[in-house]
């Protein structure tokens, strides 16, 4: 898209981008990766390690079905034959560095030892020393006595060994059904030596499980949680067997204590996370032990790689939990696991459909002053016609309405008015869709009355877009001249009723900043800018150039502009403040030869700004308007450029840019800091249209008034009024704002700062009533609980600070700090009683938080699927899954916000678009009404107090945009949610407009 953010007083044709530290940037990335292989080395290693184990059981649990069934060893032999593991296999010693210990083989010994997870799968020998430890949600200090009477659930389903090709007599009605804990998210247990009652030190078994949580390759997380999985019952397993061995005496519940005297060994998590070095120094041990597991087997190797290539697909053992539990999203290929709130039965019959309500672009904030030219006419209607982002806006000056055109599809660059003064063109730049292809640019022939697109002329010719328009006057507007934005700044004539092309030349290397016919000749044309004045003529379809000489005079470094006198001269204004008056002078046969033709020279130099003339404008009868650059004046100069009166804009709106005349007193005036300023020499001049200079993201709505404040990189913070489409104040802070947020009582608004810093502003004295600092880096987000008592604030330090507000908002004091992202904020939510926060991070993570007991992280994210929110702006989450798209990056969406009346949700991506979705859209791929306008990235959306507006911010375009919400009915998100199961109808998908 169009990022063009140079200043054209020292333009050179391309400005120059600032590149970031990208040594600092790798070695980043070089950690990042680092950390990431030494987890996924560990993982590795207990997946191989888990293999071994299983593979060394299969004699063993041939010789105990041998000596239970002897009828099912058939059955057996017959499956290891087929399976090709009919050679008995014995146990090798060397397990005993991956850390099991193994009892004696014999059949009595092996049916104690041997324990069954409920699902068809034998575990493993269990040491006489091991212990039973049931899982809880709170991992309480459980006794043995507990432990037989509550059946336990396990937690994490282990690979083994399949009995279901055993005869089905002996498996019937013994297998258990495997349930999960909902929410207890698994880890590995971590293998530790236990002090026996003999004072033998013992080494116990344990089953590595794989993390919930995908391993993220941007900050690797030390605070691992500890887990423990519980052992089912054997003799569920093997109750039909019992009637061939008596001598069997089977345990129906929980494996429990093998030796009564002993302690029962219980670990909590306070044993991990005290000390995660020794975390760090177990996973490069399993990290190493990868390569000798790998090294001793093949067929281990090829089982490794099976693995690995499954380990991300939606269907892997990997963190996923049973249906109707969870569900997971991926991002750049990291799996995100999402609870399904227990209000949703069926998840896979939910239908999602288009909002019924649409959205419709009330007004545009702004205009392009900043670096566009000759952008600002006004119509016999009594509107002014300029442009920002995608957007050409008719502003009736008097009525206070706006009208839009809104057929290009890209920032528009440049505009011209047919001399019918009904007619416009318009040129936008070509930019690039979201895969990084180009786009066609092209120039529209419009009806300012109608705005009816007339003609669409040279599509897909112009490289790069469109720099500058010109009608032809003598012919009544036939022809059409364009200068495109190539390195050749290729000069074409079009014919306007055709729409075709009737000669086109290469023009220069260097920047061209203006183009326009001679009044009373459509084959001479003259263009200008970085150092040169070209006058062309056309003749059969050919271009003969000659280029104007500056002799005597001093060579300006820019001709910003020019204009035609009513004698025929040729006037330009440039970057050394002088306006020069340019004609047709004889050969100079002495200098140039004979058979020399005549030349274009400078007649006149008349001094008129200190710094650059960026615009002239005719009048009636000869008098000339001039707009100069560092002086801030506009000058009118008789037709012989005798100077006869002058006024000076204030500094807040910058430098000229372009003057249209409203009438012989009246002007509008576009300066260089996005404002059009209407009045007289007299009378002075006041601004009708403002908008900020730079980058956008700080975006708030007010909690009861029709009011919404924005702030951005210009360090400006603005408020402005939804009803009266104006800003009702401005102020400049010391350093640039990124987010912002109202306090619920409506009288003060908290403003985060890139420094760390973050300011209270009174909405009416607009002085600032308190101010803090967290941290050193960038504020992403500031939000107030919904009673108002605390204030969140994200900062790109990982942390979020909370911190209790009083006296109506006019005191803070720091109340906590919430500690355990491993990545920055980029947003936040209250839940609707205040006591809890939903966080996103820059690493796709998903937190929540209780602030009350200690700003306390719930680890426990199954808990938080029902809980309600104040407001939603967190792009990660099950109610809002639907808004992202398949293979999307992490960065596509980078705003969403849900309605009050939680109906809808509007998203702000990267690509241009804003997207309307029904709330909750929880299924991806969700249908969505998509609207065009800004021509940069959204930075961010909200919705007005009653939902009556939309607002979205463009990013390098400096746009708002204000859409209306049309449509709708009665009703909330979640009757709608409660009714999942009815049938979707589509409504048309609505003209990208």
């Amino acid at each position: 898209m169009d990022s063009s953010t140079n200043s054209l007083d020292d333009v050179s044709a391309d400005g120059s981008a600032d590149y970031p530290d990208r040594a600092s940037m790798m070695e980043v990335r070089l950690q990042a990766q680092d950390d990431e292989i030494t987890l996924l080395k560990a993982s590795l290693a207990d997946a191989l390690r888990r293999i071994r184990i299983h593979d060394q059981l299969l004699p063993l649990l041939k010789q105990q079905l041998i000596a239970m069934n002897p009828s099912a060893a058939r059955m057996l032999n017959q499956v290891c034959w087929s399976d090709g593991c009919t050679q008995s296999r014995k146990v090798s010693s060397s397990s005993a560095s991956d850390g099991i210990r193994h009892p004696a083989t014999s059949a009595s010994q092996l049916s104690d030892n041997t324990v069954n997870n409920a699902n068809g799968h034998i575990e493993g020998p269990t040491s006489t020393e091991l212990q039973s430890k049931p899982t809880t949600v709170d991992r309480s200090t459980q006794t043995e006595q507990d432990a037989e009477q509550n059946k336990v659930h396990l937690s994490r389903q282990a690979q083994g060994l399949h009995l279901e090709n055993i005869h089905a007599q002996s498996l019937e009605g013994t297998r258990a059904k495997l349930h999960r804990v909902p929410g207890v998210e698994e880890e590995e247990e971590d293998q530790e030596e236990e002090e026996e009652g003999g004072g033998d030190q013992q080494k116990e078994g344990t089953w590595a499980s794989s993390v919930e949580e995908p391993i993220q390759p941007s900050a690797i997380r030390e605070d691992f949680q500890d887990r423990s999985s519980s052992l089912d019952d054997l003799g569920s397993v093997l109750a039909s067997l019992k009637g061939s061995d008596q001598s069997l005496n089977l345990r129906s519940g929980p494996l429990s204590t093998i030796q009564e005297g002993q302690k029962t060994l219980v670990r909590r998590n306070s044993e991990k996370l005290a000390n995660p070095e020794k975390q760090r120094k177990r996973l490069d041990k399993k990290a190493a032990s990868s390569t000798n597991l790998l090294s001793r087997s093949p067929s281990l190797e090829n089982r490794a790689k099976e693995l690995i290539a499954n380990a991300g697909s939606p269907g892997s053992r990997r963190g996923t939990y049973s249906q109707g539990q969870s569900i997971k999203m991926f991002i750049r290929g990291r799996p995100i696991t999402m609870y399904i709130p227990s209000n949703i039965q069926n998840y896979e019959d939910l239908k999602m459909e288009e909002p019924s309500e649409r959205l419709k672009l009330d007004w545009v904030y702004g205009y392009r002053g900043r670096d566009c030219r000759a952008n600002l006419y006004l119509l016999p209607s009594g509107e002014a016609v300029y442009f920002i982002a995608c957007v050409i806006v008719l502003y009736h000056i008097n009525n206070r309405t706006q009208r839009h055109y809104r057929k290009h599809t890209d920032c528009v660059r440049c505009l011209t008015l047919h001399p019918d003064k009904v007619r416009v063109a318009s040129g936008q730049t070509a930019g690039m869709d979201k895969d990084g292809k180009p786009l066609l640019s092209c120039v529209h022939i419009w009806d300012s009355t109608t705005l009816v697109t007339l003609q669409q002329i040279g599509l897909g010719t112009f490289q790069r877009g469109v720099g500058s328009l010109a009608f032809s006057f003598a012919d009544s507007g036939a022809f059409l001249s364009v200068i495109d934005d190539s390195n050749e700044h290729m000069l074409s004539i079009w014919d306007c009723t055709k729409g075709t092309k009737q000669a086109e030349i290469k023009s220069t290397n260097e920047a061209v900043f203006a183009v326009d016919f001679n009044p009373s000749d459509s084959a001479i044309i003259i263009t200008c800018g970085k150092s040169h004045v070209y006058f062309w003529t056309l003749s059969a379809g050919q271009f003969t150039k000659k280029q104007g000489i500056f002799g005597k005079y001093k060579k300006p470094k820019f001709i910003q502009c020019f204009v035609f006198s009513l004698t025929g001269d040729v006037l330009t204004g440039d970057s050394e403040g002088n306006i020069l008056t340019w004609g047709k002078s004889a050969a100079d046969v002495k200098t140039l030869g004979k058979g020399a033709k005549e030349t274009y020279q400078i007649m006149r130099q008349t001094r008129a700004h200190e710094g650059s003339v960026f615009t002239l404008c005719t009048l009636q009868g000869g008098a000339l308007l001039s707009g100069g650059g560092k002086d801030r004046k506009i000058i009118r100069w008789s037709a012989d450029l005798a100077p006869e009166t002058e006024c000076e804009i204030p500094e807040k709106f910058g430098t000229v840019r372009t003057i249209a005349v409203v009438d012989e007193e009246e002007l509008l005036v576009g300066t260089t800091r996005n404002a059009i300023l209407r009045g007289t020499f007299i009378d002075g001049f006041v601004a009708i249209v403002q908008g900020h200079v730079d980058e956008m993201w700080g975006l708030a709505t007010h909690p009861s008034q029709n009011i919404f404040l924005t702030c951005g990189h210009d360090r400006q913070v603005c408020l402005w009024n939804t009803e009266e489409h104006k800003l009702d104040w401005c102020i400049t802070l010391e350093e640039y704002g990124l987010c912002a947020d109202f306090c619920p009582n409506g009288s003060v608004v908290s403003v985060g700062l890139s420094t760390g810093r973050w300011v209270v502003l009174d909405l009416l004295t607009r002085g600032v009533v308190s101010e803090s600092s967290d941290g050193n880096e960038q504020l992403s987000v500031m939000r107030y609980s919904p009673d108002g008592s605390f204030l969140a604030v994200g900062s790109h330090d990982n942390f979020i600070y909370i911190y209790s507000v009083t006296e109506s908002g006019r005191r803070y004091s720091r109340f906590g700090k919430c500690n355990g992202h491993s990545s920055f904020i980029t947003h936040l939510d209250w839940s609707k009683d205040g006591r809890y926060i939903m966080s996103n991070s820059g690493d796709y993570e998903i937190l929540y938080w209780e602030v009350g007991d200690g700003c306390k992280l719930l680890r426990n994210r199954f808990e938080s699927r029902d809980r309600e929110w104040a407001s939603y702006t967190c792009v990660l989450g099950f109610h809002v899954m639907g808004v992202w798209l398949e293979g999307s990056d992490g960065t596509d969406i980078n705003a969403l916000c849900r309605s009050h009346s939680e109906r809808l949700v509007a998203v702000a991506d990267d690509f241009c678009k804003v997207h309307l979705f029904q709330y909750p859209c929880p299924k991806l791929k969700a249908p969505n009404h998509k609207y065009e306008g800004h021509g940069s990235h959204v930075t961010n959306v909200c919705f007005t107090h009653n939902d009556s507006h939309l607002l979205s911010i463009g990013g390098k375009d400096t746009c708002i945009l204000q859409w209306s919400v049309t449509g709708g009915g009665a009703g909330d998100g979640v009757e709608r949610l409660a009714s999942v199961s009815s049938t979707s109808t589509s409504s048309p998908e609505p003209a990208a407009s």
